[in-house]
């Protein structure tokens, strides 16, 4: 793997536990529903899609 595909990994996953971290959690922990899904949690599960389709598409130019 060349290394800034590897840097690029890294640094997506810093940014991704510090988005996952609880200080900026509680920022979407209110009582609001969006399609009927409480933020909270569809501000959990939407920073994980982010974080996996980025890394997906590092990877797949990598392997180009």
């Amino acid at each position: 793997m060349k290394k800034r595909h590897e840097q690029k990994l890294v640094i997506l996953s810093l940014a991704a536990f510090a988005m996952l971290n609880v200080p900026f959690l509680l920022i979407f922990n209110h009582d609001g529903h969006v399609f009927g899904i409480p933020t909270f949690y569809l501000s959990v599960f939407s920073i994980w899609l982010v974080v996996l389709i980025v890394s997906y598409v590092v990877l797949k130019r990598h392997y180009e």
